[in-house]
């Protein structure tokens, strides 16, 4: 399941490391895949813990796993879509730095992997409306989706 899923782009990060430590720009406002700026947010998650699956109407997100590590799946909802109803899994996190761009009508959710938690920062192009939230809920074992969240081990 590693399909990719039509509108989602990815940038690799850069660190720019030395004696002192790095840097790393993450994003800019000329990034091909940024539109217009609506809110920057951060999550921590435990160890084990499965955030999914939601989507958006409206909502685009940029995903970027700045500490710990995470089994992203993104499944496309998306009628219209000539990837309608593929899966892809990404694997983003400190030692993968780079940004997700989810756009509107793709669920997205997450599995923290590993021993430590995992901290997200995303960006989205609308600033969260509590009185109409471009929210929509898919539990993570929806079997239209059909996901194994379960790790194999090879």
């Amino acid at each position: 399941m590693t399909s990719t899923i039509e509108g989602v782009q990815t940038k690799p990060l850069v660190r720019h490391s030395d004696d002192r430590g790095f840097f790393m720009e993450i994003l800019r406002e000329d990034d091909a895949l940024f539109g217009r700026f609506g809110q920057a947010s951060l999550s921590m998650s435990f160890p084990g813990v499965i955030k999914a699956f939601h989507y958006h109407k409206r909502q685009d997100d940029i995903w970027f796993f700045p500490s710990g590590h995470a089994q992203v799946v993104l499944h496309d909802m998306r009628a219209d879509s000539p990837t309608y109803g593929q899966t892809s899994v990404h694997y983003m996190g400190e030692d993968h730095p780079y940004l997700l761009f989810i756009p509107r009508g793709v669920a997205h959710g997450y599995r923290v992997l590993g021993v430590k938690p995992a901290t997200i920062v995303y960006f989205t192009n609308l600033a969260y409306d509590p009185g109409q939230p471009d929210e929509y809920r898919i539990a993570y074992d929806d079997p239209a989706i059909g996901f194994d969240w379960t790790t194999r081990f090879r």
